[in-house]
């Protein structure tokens, strides 16, 4: 059989939003996961529209498409294209399992939520001629997982190509958060054995990786234990995390000796208020600053999102939102405007108020405004979005918050980690373009490798497990210039 997996791009080359270094960071993990449930005799390419150019004059058997909301119309036109030509259409992910009835005017077969029950049932019924219109998630179990198809993912045409995700979903049930539905809102959190996460890194090479999970800490014993053992792999990682995963005592500790160098962290608002309309109470009470500080004092540098236009939010909360970051140290951070995603509790609302101003789902990206604010026009929320970025990563602020750092080394990192992602993204767009990303990659995990204040010792005292370049080893002791490593990837869309 002729199976071709289809990773549509979220926002096409010609959009005045595509960033390469954004959408070239990862490959498609999701479908590389399903290719391992085919039959070694099956013939399966693998294409990611964000990094390649589509051969659509293909004539495989099956084509599967993961769909997010801001490539949905894409995802459309490539299916219809290829139904058109008699060729069987799946069509699955998170804006298909928002709307699935949309998605089943443009597909054979829809999946709703996880495949990991799902996709193997579809095979079989496919394979006896008897494919069903829709299989939808019932099973939450990752104990059967086979081995992720990396050998299918063009690892040179990524920045970060060792991504990996052990577990599912998120205990929490914010009502803004696009994967809320797809895992049935908290209910849906599992993990895979701590011996299959293990193992699974055993087999990535080189040194650093990148949890993809939504909430890797989410599951305590399993983070735990799989913190004790990653300690002597000697990698260096980055992950997301909460508030009260940072705060618990003992958990970051274990990570950073298992190689953690950076987080991506959910403040979303400093507003009490908006933390209880969005139904995200695990932040409320919290200490942010004390956060910053724990992390900081662990050598992790921290990436803090921030979601604007929530109801309490009026035109001051950019303002404020930035000097608070700026002047906690945060070395990057990561702006959204909230964004109504079919399928949430946001979206629901927003709709039966009349608040929704189209449904044109390239623009649901976190970078327009899609509704109507309670306390400021639409121009300005995005207006105030656009000037929260230029004002963070201005150099008054990136030096302002350098100086907030205690040591010589955490300043210069400060400055060289928020300046090299967005002062030198047109360096990035340039090597990512020409396909030589891969070059640095040794480079990354050097620099990374002289950071923290745990650090893997392990792995520094290993010589040969360094980085070659030039035809001799690396030393470990450069100064902390994170300039080469991004922040964490935002909610899909």
């Amino acid at each position: 059989m002729r199976v071709k997996m289809i990773l549509p791009a979220l926002t096409e080359a010609w959009s005045p939003f595509f960033r390469p270094i954004k959408y070239s960071l990862f490959p498609p993990l999701g479908l590389a996961t399903l290719a391992g449930f085919l039959d070694d005799g099956d013939e399966v390419v693998l294409q990611d529209e964000h990094v390649e150019g589509l051969d659509l004059d293909d004539d495989p058997d099956l084509v599967v498409i993961q769909v997010y909301i801001t490539s949905a119309f894409r995802a459309y036109r490539i299916a219809d294209h290829y139904r058109a030509r008699g060729v069987y259409v799946a069509l699955g992910g998170l804006h298909v399992t928002s709307l699935p009835d949309e998605a089943m005017r443009h597909a054979d077969t829809i999946f709703l939520g996880p495949g990991e029950d799902t996709w193997p049932a579809f095979l079989r019924d496919f394979r006896a001629g008897r494919p069903a219109p829709l299989y939808r998630s019932v099973t939450r179990s990752l104990d059967r997982l086979p081995r992720v198809r990396r050998d299918l993912v063009k690892r040179h045409l990524y920045l970060v190509p060792n991504s990996l995700v052990v577990s599912r979903g998120c205990p929490h049930a914010c009502d803004f958060c696009y994967k809320d539905a797809f895992f049935e809102g908290g209910k849906g959190f599992y993990t895979q054995t701590v011996d299959a996460a293990l193992s699974e890194i055993e087999r990535l090479a080189g040194r650093h990786l990148y949890f993809l999970d939504d909430h890797l800490f989410g599951n305590v014993p399993f983070a735990s234990s799989l913190f004790d053992g990653m300690r002597d792999m000697g990698r260096l990682w980055q992950a997301a995390g909460t508030v009260a995963s940072v705060l618990r005592p003992g958990l970051m500790e274990k990570a950073v000796e298992a190689g953690l160098r950076s987080l991506f962290v959910g403040f979303e608002t400093l507003s009490p208020d908006n933390l209880r309309e969005q139904r995200k109470p695990h932040n409320l009470g919290r200490d942010y600053g004390a956060a910053i500080r724990r992390l900081h004092d662990l050598g992790v540098m921290v990436n803090g999102s921030f979601v604007f236009g929530m109801d309490g939010d009026d035109d001051s909360v950019f303002e404020r939102t930035v000097a608070w970051a700026v002047d906690h140290g945060i070395e990057t951070a990561t702006f959204h405007v909230l964004t109504p995603y079919p399928g949430t509790a946001l979206y629901t609302r927003m709709r039966s108020a009349g608040r929704l101003l189209h449904d044109d789902w390239s623009l649901y990206d976190t970078r327009h405004a899609v509704y109507r604010p309670a306390r400021m026009s639409p121009e300005r929320l995005v207006e105030g979005y656009r000037w929260a970025y230029r004002e963070f990563y201005a150099w008054r602020s990136i030096l302002r918050g350098a100086a907030t750092k205690g040591s010589l080394t955490g300043t210069v990192r400060h400055v060289a980690y928020a300046a090299g992602w967005k002062k030198m993204e047109p360096f990035w767009d340039w090597i990512i373009r020409s396909r030589r990303v891969a070059r640095l990659r040794p480079m990354l995990e050097t620099v990374l490798a002289g950071f923290g204040r745990y650090g893997a010792p392990s792995a520094r005292r290993r010589s040969r497990d360094l980085p070659v370049a030039h035809g001799r080893r690396v030393p470990l002791s450069i100064p902390a210039v994170d300039l080469l490593l991004p922040p964490p990837r935002p909610r899909p869309g």
